[in-house]
C-alpha cells in the first residue's frame, strides 16, 4: 500500500487510542449535527425539505453497491471479500430478497414521492451528485485501506438510525408507516458492518502512516454527508 508523503511519521498508537481518535471524527464532524438533521430530529422540517432529503439522499443509497464493489476488488483476503460482498447484497438485493435501494424507493413512494423521480438523475441536486461521486471515486483511486476507513461513519450511525423510525413516527405520520422498513433492517446490518470494518482498519493499520490515513479518510467521508446536507438544506429550506 503506498500513502500520503503529507503526514507526518511519529510512532503509531495503540488500539484504543488508535479507535479513540476515529470516534473522535464523529464527535466533532458527524452530520447528526448539521442543522438540518437536528431539525429534522426536532420534527421542524416542511414535507418539501423532507421529500428533498429523502430524494437526494436515494442517490447515496444507490451508489453504495458501487463504492462497495470497488472496495471489494481490492481487499487482500478471500475471507474479508466475502464478507464485505454482503454489503453489496443488502443494499442491491438478491432473488426473493429486496434489498436496501429497493426499501428506500419505497420510503420516497411512502412520502409521495414516484419512483421515477427518484431514479432519474436529473432529479439530484448537482452539489449532492458531486458529493456522493467524489466518494465513490476516492474508494475508486485510493487504497482499500482508506476506503475501508472511510466507511467507518458507521461507528456513529447506530444512534441516529435507531431513533429515526420513532422520530418519523412522532413527526412525520404524513408518510406511511409501510416505508420505514429500510431503517429496520440497518438496525441490525449496521453493527456486523462497523465489526468488520473496525477490525480491517486496526488490524492493518500498524504504522503511525497508515492510522493518520485512516483518521484523514474518516474526515473526507464526514465531509461527504455533511455537504450533502448543506446542499439540500440550501435548495429545499423555506426559511428566509
Amino acid at each position: 500500500m503506498e500513502w500520503s508523503s503529507s503526514f507526518k511519521v511519529g510512532s503509531p498508537w495503540s488500539s484504543e487510542e488508535f479507535i479513540e481518535r476515529l470516534r473522535q471524527v464523529g464527535t466533532e464532524r458527524y452530520h447528526d449535527k448539521h442543522p438540518f438533521q437536528l431539525r429534522m430530529n426536532e420534527g421542524r422540517l416542511s414535507e418539501a425539505e423532507m421529500r428533498g432529503w429523502i430524494l437526494n439522499r436515494f442517490y447515496y443509497q444507490n451508489m453504495l453497491p458501487i463504492k462497495d464493489a470497488l472496495i471489494v476488488a481490492k481487499l487482500p483476503t478471500r475471507e474479508d471479500r466475502r464478507k464485505w460482498a454482503q454489503r453489496i447484497v443488502d443494499h442491491d438485493g438478491k432473488r426473493g430478497q429486496e434489498g436496501g435501494i429497493e426499501a428506500w424507493l419505497r420510503f420516497g413512494e411512502a412520502a409521495g414521492l414516484s419512483r421515477d423521480e427518484m431514479l432519474n438523475p436529473a432529479s439530484i441536486l448537482p452539489a449532492v451528485r458531486f458529493a456522493v461521486d467524489g466518494y465513490v471515486n476516492f474508494c475508486r483511486l485510493e487504497s482499500w485501506y482508506e476506503g475501508v476507513a472511510a466507511s467507518l461513519t458507521e461507528l456513529f450511525a447506530p444512534s441516529l438510525v435507531g431513533k429515526r423510525v420513532e422520530i418519523l413516527q412522532k413527526y412525520y405520520s404524513w408518510i406511511r408507516p409501510e416505508g420505514q422498513e429500510y431503517f429496520r433492517s440497518r438496525l441490525s446490518q449496521t453493527p456486523r458492518d462497523v465489526e468488520h470494518a473496525l477490525d480491517l482498519v486496526v488490524r492493518y493499520g500498524v504504522t503511525a502512516r497508515e492510522q493518520e490515513a485512516a483518521v484523514a479518510a474518516l474526515r473526507f467521508k464526514c465531509d461527504v454527508l455533511w455537504a450533502m446536507l448543506d446542499a439540500i438544506e440550501t435548495a429545499f429550506s423555506d426559511r428566509p
